[in-house]
């Protein structure tokens, strides 16, 4: 009984410390703004959280943040574009020359964001990046992204998803969370885990 109240509590604190990790916009200057990719609608449009990253993104690079946007994301089973690609619709819609857009359309999960990501980043000399995606993933991705060698400036999107909405989306990052440690201390390969 114990050692469920501690849970409990470990738990609660979780949710506190994303809640507020995300509301914390840290961006500063950077070689390269990185946009998470998050699911499509099955017109193959880009779905609200990817909208709300893409268009913090775009608004980013308007304010001179950094000269080029990385879009993360690859194909979900059943559509026909990438999430990555889907995001280069908006940030062109919002003002971002093609010129200025890298695509990274291999991604299936955060982790897998990072290591592709920063393989672009190596090709190209950078060294740091404005992190993009809604706060309630932020914690998360920064962890990923500094524990595979990337320097990031974590930036929410400008809007959340309604409240019981956000409410799910956090529980379900505090189970990432979770499954991120069990990773890093069994020494896991990069795994993906649909739910997560």
């Amino acid at each position: 009984m114990i050692c469920l109240l501690v849970w409990l509590v470990v738990n609660c604190g979780l949710f506190a410390a994303i809640h507020l990790y995300g509301q914390r916009d840290q961006a500063q200057t950077a070689d390269v703004i990185i946009v998470l990719g998050a699911g499509l609608r099955r017109d193959n449009q880009p779905g609200p959280a990817l909208q709300r990253r893409s268009e913090r993104a775009a608004a980013l690079y308007r304010e001179g943040y950094a000269p080029v946007v990385i879009c993360t994301g690859g194909q979900t089973a059943g559509l026909t574009r990438s999430e990555a690609d889907a995001c280069r619709q908006v940030l062109e819609a919002n003002g971002v020359p093609a010129s200025a857009i890298l695509l990274e359309a291999r991604s299936r999960s955060t982790q897998e964001n990072a290591l592709y990501a920063r393989e672009l980043m190596q090709a190209q000399g950078w060294q740091d990046a404005v992190l993009v995606s809604d706060g309630y993933h932020l914690l998360r991705a920064q962890w990923i992204f500094s524990g595979v060698g990337v320097q990031v400036y974590p930036s929410p999107a400008a809007t959340r998803p309604r409240l019981s909405a956000y409410g799910q989306a956090i529980l379900r990052e505090i189970a990432a969370l979770h499954w991120h440690l069990v990773t890093e201390l069994l020494n896991l390969p990069v795994t993906y885990v649909p739910i997560l």
